[in-house]
């Protein structure tokens, strides 16, 4: 008796399927999202770049992310006590993407949701420049897939330097361009608006990016906006055919 429990205990071990596959494609990622700065293009205050954050991080609930393992971050997040963000600081976010990649060690993504300029996007009252984001993640995330969001003007420039194998990046324009939607009034800016409201139909992250691309372009047609930001979608040769791996869950909510 003792012998035949052992074996169908090995033949349950054997053919369960795995705890990745029971809890979700994401399961085991880290994910930090950030809004890096709050001033509008006027010179006034917006909640464009916090209204992302705090509205990201709830479709990555939705995409199959673990809600514990995802953390926000603010220039001002003492004005959020109930999202408690930590602060978005480089010395901050190098560490939080150390801890939470050494306690979730399967994938990790960085959104980040700012301005910017062709030598890198606003973090606070310092640049985080491509260069520093791209050793940051090779530090804490080598040998994993990533997916790397950034929302900014000329956020393209992060493309070549963030670019390995296991990789996804999301840019909201190409290097010589700038992105919209960053006003006072604006809830969200363009991009982010377009990834809120593209999440529930797309099936994967490079299908997304395609769907936030049409979006753009049909936002800024609308509204004018020109010359057309163009977002760009870039998939690592490594990670692309493990994509299916990623499926998100049919069972989404509505974007915010």
């Amino acid at each position: 008796m003792r012998t035949a429990a052992a074996i169908i205990g090995l033949l349950v071990l054997l053919f369960s399927p795995p705890a990745t596959a029971r809890t979700g494609p994401f399961a085991g990622w880290t994910a930090l999202v950030v809004a890096g700065d709050y001033q509008a293009h006027e010179g006034g205050d917006t909640e464009a770049f916090d209204n992302a954050r705090r509205d990201v991080a709830r479709t990555l609930v939705d995409l199959g992310f673990d809600k514990s393992a995802i953390r926000q971050f603010s220039v001002r997040p003492q004005r959020y006590p109930i999202e408690t963000p930590g602060r978005a600081d480089a010395k901050t976010l190098r560490e939080a993407m150390l801890a939470g990649a050494q306690a979730a060690k399967a994938g990790c993504l960085f959104y980040i949701s700012t301005h910017g300029s062709p030598e890198g996007v606003i973090l606070g009252k310092a640049m985080l420049r491509p260069h520093r984001l791209a050793a940051m993640l090779d530090e804490a995330c080598p040998n994993r897939p990533s997916v790397v969001v950034i929302s900014a003007c000329f956020s393209g420039v992060f493309i070549a330097p963030l670019q390995k194998n296991n990789r996804l990046i999301l840019t909201a324009a190409r290097p010589d361009r700038a992105s919209f939607g960053c006003g006072e009034s604006d809830k969200y800016p363009y991009f982010d608006d377009c990834f809120l409201s593209s999440a529930p139909q797309a099936k994967d992250f490079a299908a997304l990016g395609a769907g936030v691309q049409a979006c753009v372009a049909r936002k800024e047609k609308e509204t004018g906006a020109e010359p057309a930001s163009e977002p760009q979608v870039w998939v690592g040769a490594a990670l692309r055919p493990m994509l299916p791996l990623y499926a998100f869950p049919r069972n989404k909510t509505q974007a915010p």
